[in-house]
């Protein structure tokens, strides 16, 4: 009876299995609800998929919302990915990258991969909103910068239990929104990447580096300046040879 129970725990045996092969069966369901032209459904499958988030009181669901933002967002920005996708075989890595998320990514606690997990779900978010809002309101995309920023940057220092947390998680919205706001009048993409995006993606990549290294007290000041010089480097081409005439969509 015993052995029976321990093979219930949803750490291990059947229900850890069981958990593993919902996690991916999600993408493969998303991926024939949009070949079916079903993308609302698709969307609100990915919102049910995280009920856990209100099973508590609802005192707890702020909490609990903030908490899962990070996988609801890229869970999101796949179905946006797949229903925005020329053919199958894109829309199956698509399915790929996110059973990878949900199965290898999203479930890790260490430091390393939860600032992965901070930057990917930025990345992902970002180039989601953009690459449908293109002809939206301008204050409704500085708007979700702002949010996607702030969940991103909560996500990677709470983390780290960084006392100055929501201050620095505020800033980084504050910046993220302020650059799409400037940049939104100039939208310029590199394929599919708008360049607030890559800015961003750029900018926050480096940072959460050398704020990692000087976490795990690896941060030698010539670290310090390579970063930040090619920070400098990449974020001035990137301006410098934009071709700002144009919204290149």
């Amino acid at each position: 009876m015993s052995l029976s129970l321990e093979k219930v725990k949803p750490t291990y045996g059947y229900s850890k299995i069981l958990h593993l092969l919902l996690n991916f069966l999600l993408p493969i369901v998303l991926l024939i609800l949009i070949r079916l032209n079903f993308f609302q459904l698709a969307v609100v499958l990915v919102i049910l998929s995280k009920w856990r988030m209100v099973a508590l009181k609802p005192r707890f669901w702020a909490a609990n919302i903030r908490a899962n933002s990070i996988d609801l967002i890229f869970g999101l920005s796949m179905v946006i990915f797949m229903a925005q996708s020329a053919n199958i075989y894109y829309q199956a890595g698509w399915v790929l990258i996110y059973a990878t998320w949900l199965i290898f990514i999203k479930p890790s606690t260490d430091l390393l991969m939860v600032s992965l997990q901070a930057f990917m779900s930025q990345l992902v978010g970002l180039s989601a909103i953009y690459l449908i809002w293109v002809n939206g309101p301008l204050y409704v995309l500085v708007f979700l910068t702002g949010v996607i920023c702030y969940l991103a940057a909560h996500h990677f220092f709470d983390n780290y239990n960084e006392p100055y947390a929501k201050l620095l998680s505020y800033s980084w919205a504050y910046f993220g929104a302020s650059l799409g706001w400037l940049l939104g009048h100039w939208l310029i993409y590199y394929k599919v990447l708008s360049q607030p995006v890559l800015i961003l993606s750029i900018l926050g990549y480096g940072l959460s580096m050398i704020y990692y290294l000087d976490h795990r007290n690896k941060l030698k000041r010539i670290y310090k300046n390579e970063i930040i010089f090619t920070l400098i480097i990449i974020i001035g081409i990137v301006i410098l040879f934009s071709n700002w005439g144009n919204k290149v969509i």
